[in-house]
């Protein structure tokens, strides 16, 4: 089950923290995964232990938020099976302490990344006669959360634009799906944690930890788990949905 073999996979942000654990999940299921990566040391990183774990894997060095860099990515790459959008970059205030340059810098990665990957990838899956897309989304894109203007704006484009997707290339036999994780302990959050919390670290991911009622943060590999499931044979029933993976915090938080 959730075989993967023969299929090309494209997952974007794939050099730390989420990418990385599901760009290694595909692999150890059989694609050829292909990353797309800002930080092209990261992503050559992801690759190497994919194969030292008897994998295929490669890089491309691109910014998601610039259209010229992708094309020339999803060119080089060729036919497509798979398409994973996890690049993505967070945010932290409310509509009056952010700038607008943060805010646009949010939108650029969060949402023009999306959409130029959407854009580049869409015809090679036609051209195969379908696959898969995951988007990354949050439950910021259901819930209010404090101080996450930004972020919250871009992750509800993410939830529309998976919706949109699904809906318009049914006919083309493409999914569409997104996933709407928690928190997840990545090293994005132990950096954070260090910047703004120096000497408190541990009290402070205690308490982030509980604010998800399970009591605790969930793993990249368990996020990469869902999007193998979606990508997978086995969810070909599966299009225009979006799944919590919170620890209950939507529906139990109150």
């Amino acid at each position: 089950m959730f075989s993967l073999a023969t299929k090309t996979a494209v997952v974007t942000g794939g050099g730390s923290g989420i990418g990385r654990a599901i760009a290694q999940v595909f692999a150890r299921q059989g694609a050829v995964v292909h990353i797309l990566e800002h930080d092209e040391a990261a992503g050559q990183a992801t690759v190497a232990t994919i194969i030292a774990a008897g994998g295929t894997a490669h890089v491309h060095a691109a910014d998601v938020s610039e259209r010229a860099e992708v094309l020339a990515a999803f060119q080089h790459i060729g036919p497509l099976d798979i398409l994973v959008n996890n690049a993505g970059i967070a945010h932290v205030g409310n509509v009056e302490s952010t700038a607008e340059a943060d805010f646009e810098r949010v939108y650029r990665v969060n949402v023009r990344g999306v959409y130029n990957c959407l854009f580049a990838a869409i015809p090679l899956l036609k051209a195969k006669g379908g696959g898969a897309i995951v988007n990354m989304a949050s439950i910021a894109a259901h819930v209010g959360i404090t101080n996450r203007f930004a972020y919250s704006m871009s992750k509800g484009a993410v939830h529309a634009m998976t919706l949109s997707v699904a809906r318009d290339y049914l006919a083309d036999g493409i999914r569409c799906n997104s996933i709407s994780p928690a928190r997840v302990h990545t090293p994005f959050v132990d950096g954070f944690l260090a910047r703004a919390y120096a000497g408190q670290e541990e009290e402070m991911f205690a308490q982030l930890a509980r604010s998800q009622p399970i009591g605790r943060m969930g793993t990249p590999d368990e996020v990469a788990a869902l999007a193998l499931y979606l990508c997978s044979a086995e969810a070909g029933f599966v299009t225009g949905c979006d799944y919590p993976l919170d620890g209950g915090f939507i529906t139990l938080n109150n």
